[in-house]
């Protein structure tokens, strides 16, 4: 008899589960094309000049202080009314704020005002954005195999991927296809018209969606909590600071190890525009295939012990790498790139198990919503903004790299003091101790 029968509601079919997988595509999409066309819309938005660069990174980590008022909102009303309804809400907001952003007048049509909307609606979809990753992970744990979650919730961080690698192709692929007179008059908005697109499809596609098992358990239970938010920080407060830091090491990864480099290399002059964004491709590639790898080892071993190795991967190789990259030569960069890319992936990967099994279904999204929003607003969004700005300032190469090592030794004591929170692991120890105190008794 499976979990979700033992309760006596259906299983989520594969058809619902493979769109919860892929539909991460879309905010991926989105916000690593916002990262990886950064110097085109600050000439295009900011009117070009030594700081309009920065003003883009600027106005990304600005936009990211929503995602965690957009994960406590969305994470509200997944836990009180539903997953698969939320899924529905935040995807339409997604879609009007792509295709907003495709419409926008720029610089040279209203001026400054063309950056403010901008960032205006870089919040509207930080907002919407907030409360997506959380609520697909809780769905895909909760229709998971206890001894398939790691692999299956790692989906999630390889369908991001997947959006990154659309993102950087297309990117790619338009920059490539025009001069930069034809890209910043009119070009940089087909990236986003596609995205709008893609938004769209997925927005359709979740309205098949079957509601998650372990929401329909606690309504069948009575267990739903008035008040998610508060029922998360009266029962799991250390829940809330281990998720923090699996989200920290994760998003600094991440945002600094793969979506800044592209920046980082053609702001430091190592390499052009476009050979950039398609070294980013390679990136991305690499981390599709490391992700599932790294998810099926932590339902083998364990969440803790993969995510120790990767602290202690994190506090050794970015500094390194870094430096790598910016000695310069095509070998090198690109061993240095795929790397991070590869270290970034496989926190992401463990981290979306690990982090939605600190909390029990009720209140699981609130629960996320506080623990890995808050964490990526301050060591994603922020971070490539800081990272630009301290490479400039010192003209050490390596300075992104130094700040992922300090957030690695940071969060170390935190995964060597977590309790495992793999469902087969726990259960075998449980048995072992149970067993042991019986041939003691």
């Amino acid at each position: 008899m499976t979990r979700s029968e033992e309760h006596g509601v259906p299983e989520v079919s594969r058809a619902s589960m493979a769109v919860a997988a892929l539909s991460t595509v879309v905010e991926w999409y989105d916000f690593t094309l916002y990262l990886y066309f950064a110097t085109v819309l600050s000439r295009v938005f900011f009117g070009g000049g030594d700081g309009s660069l920065l003003a883009t990174l600027a106005g990304f980590a600005i936009s990211y202080g929503m995602r965690p008022l957009g994960a406590m909102a969305f994470g509200h009303i997944g836990d009180r009314i539903g997953r698969q309804r939320t899924l529905m809400l935040s995807m339409m907001l997604m879609t009007l704020a792509m295709l907003a952003t495709a419409l926008l007048p720029d610089h040279a049509a209203i001026g400054p005002a063309a950056g403010a909307l901008l960032i205006l609606l870089r919040c509207l979809m930080a907002f919407s954005v907030g409360g997506e990753y959380t609520g697909v992970v809780a769905y895909l744990l909760e229709g998971a195999r206890e001894d398939r979650r790691g692999l299956i919730t790692s989906l999630a961080s390889a369908a991001s991927e997947v959006g990154a690698l659309l993102a950087v192709a297309i990117a790619a692929l338009t920059v490539g296809a025009m001069g930069t007179v034809r890209l910043d008059a009119w070009g940089w908005r087909v990236p986003f018209f596609v995205g709008a697109a893609l938004a769209g499809g997925v927005w359709f596609a979740r309205s098949t969606m079957e509601e998650s098992p372990d929401f329909l358990r606690q309504l069948k239970q009575h267990s739903v909590p008035e008040s998610p938010l508060r029922h998360t920080l009266t029962h799991h407060r250390p829940a809330l600071l281990r998720t923090f830091a699996i989200s920290a090491l994760g998003s600094i990864t991440y945002y600094v190890g793969i979506t800044y480099v592209p920046a980082f290399l053609s702001s430091s002059g190592i390499l052009a525009e476009g050979r950039s964004l398609w070294l980013s491709t390679v990136a991305a590639v690499a981390v599709i295939l490391v992700t599932p790898l790294a998810g099926a080892l932590s339902d083998r071993v364990g969440r803790k012990p993969v995510l120790i190795g990767l602290g202690v991967a994190g506090m050794l190789l970015p500094l390194s790498m870094f430096g790598l990259m910016a000695g310069g030569g095509g070998l090198p960069i690109a061993a240095g790139a795929i790397v991070l890319a590869c270290l970034a992936g496989g926190v992401s990967a463990v981290g979306a198990p690990a982090t939605a099994e600190q909390f029990p279904g009720e209140g699981r999204l609130s629960g996320l919503a506080l623990g890995v929003t808050v964490a990526t607003a301050i060591f994603g969004g922020l971070t490539p903004f800081l990272a630009e700005l301290f490479v400039r300032h010192t003209g050490w190469a390596a300075v992104p790299g130094a700040m992922i090592a300090v957030v690695a030794v940071a969060v170390m004591p935190v995964f060597l003091t977590m309790p495992e929170t793999q469902p087969g692991l726990v259960k075998a120890r449980t048995h072992e101790q149970s067993a042991r105190e019986a041939r003691e008794n």
